[in-house]
């Protein structure tokens, strides 16, 4: 399959704090709003064996698309918490408000909702906290309504000291279900099968990936796999396509599975740099975004691999312009029937100037890697990666987002976040499949 794609950077943002994580709310009224978390190690002062404390915080945005002379993301509210390792979006309203669920430095998983405040704000409050052990860090949660169900909610969350722990949520409270020691070192992934949340899988620093049925309790794993080499960092599973899941790695490798044979994968897709985050979009079921440390964020194309023809899924569109850990990554469910707004002057002033806005930021893009020479830019002035077709100038017409499969085009919008820059950017995906696009000609 031959296509035309391009990447366009709207906004960049400082966080100031390490950013790790970032997240777009998937309920219908609330498709708008962004939130992204910070992790900040904090050597201890004075002796040296002091213990290092892990700061974080919490921000709250509003994506809009109208006026293309002002940044389309507006800061609503900054929380200050302890470092965060994750954030995940209930799919569903819970008691008709969207709910935010953060893992915690401290052991702790927190939930948020998000409320209507004065004149039209919004702001995200407390709603419940539970500790799932001492001395250690929540590293990764996940929410058992992928496939918008929401008759039974619960969380999966895992840890440093290599344990996954079930909770439920009702009347606003959360309560533990059940705990048990799923890795031998720390535990960086857990999530639950969309299709059936009796059953949830896991990864670890030990290199393992492991199935667990919660019906039959958790002494003995449904499944154990070392297909990984290294530590496994990312699981998601396919809200659209049942039973196949997809892992990333240390390794550097994509993995994609059908849950009713783990002994191989689908398809194994090297990525380079270490796959920390794998998202599959929200309504086109082939395309998996992944955030890989080392190696920036990738888009990849998963339709003949999760059909069975085998090989590595192509990769169809990249974001290179963050210049640090790719960490955070995730697709906005928000429709782009109009043109994007872009960030005035993108290119126009070195990254460390800081404009009015507050954190907003105007920048000169380099490359992170040395891996080209030039920079490439449209009309507009806009940043466009080597070997992407320059953006058409004209708004798309019509719905671009569908959860039609041979939709013509798709212009998604995404978020991702990087290390130790600290930055946030959203940004424009446009992509048309050749074929689509001679058939339109044609008409």
């Amino acid at each position: 399959m031959a296509w035309k794609s391009r990447t366009r950077n709207l906004q960049v943002f400082d966080t100031e704090l390490s950013a790790d994580t970032v997240e777009w709310c998937p309920v219908s009224t609330s498709q708008h709003i962004l939130a992204c978390g910070t992790y900040q190690l904090q050597k201890g002062a004075g002796e040296e064996d002091a213990t290092p404390s892990r700061t974080g915080r919490l921000y709250l945005f509003k994506f809009r698309r109208e006026g293309s002379m002002s940044p389309p993301l507006t800061e609503l509210q900054r929380v200050d918490t302890p470092a965060i390792l994750d954030l995940k979006w209930c799919h569903v309203p819970v008691s008709g408000e969207a709910v935010l669920g953060m893992a915690a430095a401290t052991g702790e998983l927190r939930l948020y909702t998000l409320s209507d405040g004065q004149e039209g704000g919004r702001s995200l409050q407390a709603l419940s906290s539970l500790e799932v052990g001492a001395e250690r860090l929540t590293l990764s949660l996940d929410w058992s309504t992928g496939r918008m169900n929401s008759s039974d909610v619960r969380l999966v969350c895992s840890d440093s000291a290599g344990c996954v722990s079930v909770l439920s949520l009702a009347d606003g409270t959360l309560t533990a279900l059940s705990q048990w020691k799923a890795h031998d070192f720390e535990a960086w992934i857990s999530a639950f099968s969309y299709w059936d949340t009796q059953l949830v899988y896991s990864g670890g620093d030990d290199c393992k990936l492991k199935g667990w049925d919660l019906r039959v309790g958790s002494s003995c794993p449904t499944f154990t796999s070392k297909r990984h080499s290294m530590g496994v960092c990312s699981i998601h599973s396919s809200p659209h396509r049942e039973h196949i899941l997809a892992t990333g790695s240390y390794d550097e490798q994509v993995l994609l599975w059908d849950g009713r044979n783990m002994r191989q994968p689908l398809s194994e897709s090297p990525l380079g740099g270490g796959v920390w985050r794998l998202k599959w979009h929200p309504t086109h079921e082939h395309l998996l975004l992944a955030a890989c440390m080392h190696n920036d964020f990738h888009i990849l194309h998963c339709q003949k691999a999760v059909e069975g023809s085998g090989g590595a899924c192509p990769v169809i569109a990249s974001y290179i312009l963050h210049n640090s850990l790719a960490y955070g990554a995730d697709w906005s469910q928000l429709s782009l029937e109009e043109a994007a707004p872009c960030s005035p002057a993108a290119a126009a002033e070195p990254k460390e100037s800081l404009t009015e806005s507050g954190g907003h930021l105007r920048i000169q893009y380099e490359s992170p890697t040395a891996s080209f020479d030039t920079s490439l830019e449209d009309d507009a002035g806009q940043y466009i990666p080597e070997g992407i077709a320059a953006p058409c100038t004209s708004p798309a017409a019509g719905p671009v987002l569908s959860s039609v499969e041979d939709c013509p085009s798709l212009s998604c919008l995404l978020a991702s976040c990087s290390f130790y820059d600290h930055m946030l950017h959203v940004w424009r995906w446009d992509w048309t499949p050749d074929e689509a696009q001679q058939e339109s000609e044609q008409c």
